[in-house]
This record gives C-alpha cells, structure tokens and sequence, in this order.
C-alpha cells in the first residue's frame, strides 16, 4: 500500500481506480467488509484500489470539536490499513476551503481528475459538496456525465458500521476491552513515547515504562488496571499498565505506566505501543504503600493466569 498526502500528489500516479471515501476510524469489522468489497472489485476489475480519507477528522474542523476521540491515530490507521491489501490510501489536508467545494467541483477536480475513479463504492446515505448538499443519487447522476460507475453499499451493511464504531468506544469507555477488540478484530492499541516518570514504581518492585501520547484526540480507555502485551526489540512481552492517577502516592495528572514482566533494557525516549488484551480491576486508593505492593502482586500473578489461557 502506498500512502500519498494530499491528493494533488496522486496526479501522477498512472492508474485508474476504485475508490471508496470515508475516515474508518478503528478500521474494524464493518469497516473490512467495506474495504475487501474494495480490493475485490479492484482486483476483478484491473483497477486500482483506494481509499480516501481526511484529516484532520472534518467534526474537529467545522464543529470545532476539540473534545472528539477517534480510536486509531493517523499512523495506527495507517499501519492497519497497511494489512489489507489496498493498493492506495489518499490522506487528504480537511480545511474549512475544502469543505466549502461544490458537489460538481468535488467530483469533477477530485475524483476524476485527480483520483482518475472510474468506480465508487459509496454507502446509501453518503452526501458530499457545499454544506453535504449532494446525495448517492447526485453521485450517480455525475457518474453518467463523466463516465464512472457507482456501487451503493446498502443500509443495513452501514449500520453495521456504525453501530460498531459506538460499541466501540462506549466498550471502552467501560474497560470492555474484550467486547471492543472482537468488534476491533484486533487488539485496541496505545502508541506513544517513553518518558522519566517519577520512578515510583521502581522502587516497589515494579518498574514502569511512562507512556506519553501526543494525539489528544486518542480516545484512552476507562481508569484501571490491563494486561498488555507490546513488541520490544523485536521480541514480544507482556506486562501490566495502569492508566489513572495513581491515588495511593497522591498523584495529581493521569498517567499511563506499564510494567514489562521479564524486560530489562532501557525504554526511555523510544516510541512503543501497547496492545490492551484484559481489564484486571478499577483503580484503587490503598492505605499503605505495602497494600498496594501486595495488590501489585496479585495483579501479576492474576495476568499471567491470564496469559497462559
């Protein structure tokens, strides 16, 4: 898969495709029947699969939403998209200029000109243009004029999807790590940077890598406790992280800290991620230090009965 920014930068690119739009945050499984119905017909057809997305997300530009949280960021879309044997994804800038395109600009400048589509695979209820004031039935009436064809993904396949991405996100608003994942099809993930943490835990027995995520729209799942599992220096490990305030030594700012069982090496400054497998308990405020090296304990112990299932 190749991925362009901008899609200016796909003027040059010699083929003629098959395009479906869309953000696919999550990349789930509604989204996959979606993009295989993409790459099949690409494949059917001789054309050239690919996907238009936007970004910034287009509610955090014309809503400006601030408070919006996606499931992946750009580059944990990427990376997943990247599994799935598309051949382009297009990241195109989302701008108030380009949102005030009209519906024929739209199709004329981007999809044709641009994109070179000559298939759309578009859900029923999509609407495009100035103010989204074109529908499906506009698409295919511009598809006659300028000689593409259009697929309508039916309702019920669209629903799918969105009811998936709110089960998504409210499952794990709850810690239902477990429901989110079979709807994600893959573990939901936290990618960040290694950053000096106060070294508490270090000196209970448990130290803890400090997960800095610079993507404040990353939706971060419910305070608690989680088995984790992340692949370091090639090689993959599991481990504990919790994500809250740490209560017991008076914390003040949410954090993110993961113990690794069986790492030793020095994680600071590199970028990792953290695959969420299980949700081990709720945050909790312990009256002593060794209360809650004890719990510690048992949390270890809890997650590698866990594992080995």
């Amino acid at each position: 898969m190749e991925a362009i920014q901008n899609i200016s930068h796909f003027k040059d690119v010699p083929h003629q495709t098959v395009v479906t739009i869309g953000t696919f945050d999550g990349v789930h499984l509604g989204h996959r029947k979606i993009l295989e119905r993409l790459t099949n017909n690409a494949k059917n057809t001789g054309l050239k699969s690919a996907v238009l997305t936007f970004f910034p997300h287009p509610r955090m530009v014309l809503q400006k939403d601030l408070d919006i949280k996606l499931l992946n960021t750009l580059e944990e879309k990427k990376q997943i998209l990247e599994t799935l044997g598309l051949d382009y994804l297009i990241i195109h800038p989302f701008t108030k200029e380009f949102s005030r395109l009209s519906a024929i600009d739209f199709v004329r400048d981007i999809l044709i000109n641009n994109l070179k589509a000559k298939k759309i695979i578009i859900g029923y209820d999509h609407r495009f243009g100035r103010n989204r004031n074109a529908n499906i039935q506009d698409l295919i009436s511009f598809g006659n004029t300028f000689d593409f064809e259009v697929e309508e993904i039916p309702a019920q396949e669209i629903d799918d999807v969105s009811v998936s991405s709110t089960k998504i996100r409210k499952a794990l608003l709850e810690g239902d790590v477990e429901t989110a994942n079979s709807y994600l099809s893959y573990p939901y993930m936290l990618t960040g940077t290694v950053k000096k943490g106060k070294g508490l835990g270090k000196g209970f027995g448990f130290p803890t890598a400090n997960l800095h995520i610079a993507e404040a729209y990353k939706l971060i799942p419910k305070n608690g406790a989680y088995v984790v599992k992340s692949n370091l220096d090639g090689k993959d490990y599991h481990g504990m992280m919790n994500i809250g305030f740490n209560p017991t030594v008076d914390g003040s700012q949410k954090s993110i800290e993961v113990n690794f069982f069986e790492f030793e090496g020095n994680l600071y400054g590199k970028k990792i991620q953290v695959q969420l497998l299980h949700r081990i308990r709720d945050e909790h405020k312990f009256n002593s230090i060794e209360e809650l090296k004890e719990q510690l304990k048992k949390d270890k112990n809890h997650s590698l009965d866990l594992i080995s299932k």
